[in-house]
């Protein structure tokens, strides 16, 4: 899978997303990511990419020519690959793992990351399918967001994990907190590690660690523990 991320700060993308896992699956082929920085495609002799609002308000909006023409030019590169644009804005439906499952279904994904106080709204109504927010709160950029999106898509690209088990009975990919784990050592500032999770039974470990995750969604996600229930007398 393709991603492409339109940005004014290409070096902090690739410092997120060329290390471990994705760094690996982009090295041995999985996926490619594409940074493009914006600003290599203004007009203005310098380098500036923003302007201020019309009708009054503090800061600067994102112009609208560098924006599109880096999306013509990205589009160009894509050539027929199916996907989607997508601008990350508090404004948009919220990404979670289904929104995640459905980007990973398409050939390539074009992420616009906006700053300052935000974008013209004409480039957004011109190049953006939809917009996706990672939750209520403030950030100063787009790029934390479009880092936090192609990890959690890639993470659904075949060849990107070891094995499938990684990412099906994962915490909220199979729809519940995941629950408690224990390494070595057994005792730990006199906390022991539960029984049951060294007696070798196959089957009471799987048991406990399904209580251990209704109990926690329970108990935190009381959301997510109502949607799973609700799935389990379907």
């Amino acid at each position: 899978m393709r991603f492409d991320i339109m940005t004014l700060f290409p070096e902090l993308v690739e410092s997120v997303l060329g290390e471990s896992i994705i760094g690996r699956a982009r090295k041995n082929g999985y996926i490619s990511v594409y940074s493009h920085n914006i600003r290599d495609y203004t007009k203005n002799k310098h380098r500036k990419v923003d302007d201020a609002p019309y009708g009054g308000g503090k800061g600067m909006l994102m112009a609208t020519q560098p924006i599109y023409d880096c999306y013509k030019a990205v589009k160009e590169m894509q050539g027929n690959l199916f996907g989607k644009v997508i601008y990350v804005s508090p404004r948009g439906r919220l990404f979670n793992q289904d929104v995640a499952r459905e980007f990973a279904s398409l050939e390539c994904l074009t992420i616009l990351c906006g700053h300052y106080e935000g974008v013209d709204q004409r480039v957004i109504d011109e190049i953006a399918d939809e917009e996706i927010s990672i939750g209520d709160y403030v950030l100063t950029g787009g790029e934390l967001p479009a880092c936090i999106i192609v990890d959690a898509v890639s993470r659904l690209i075949d060849g990107v994990l070891p094995e499938e088990e990684c990412y099906e009975d994962e915490s909220i990919a199979c729809g519940l907190l995941e629950y408690p784990q224990y390494t070595r050592p057994p005792v730990f500032n006199g906390k022991e590690v539960p029984e049951v999770l060294l007696s070798g039974h196959h089957e009471n470990v799987k048991k406990w660690r399904l209580e251990k995750s209704l109990e926690l969604t329970k108990e935190r996600r009381p959301d997510l523990y109502e949607a799973y229930i609700k799935s389990q007398k379907k």
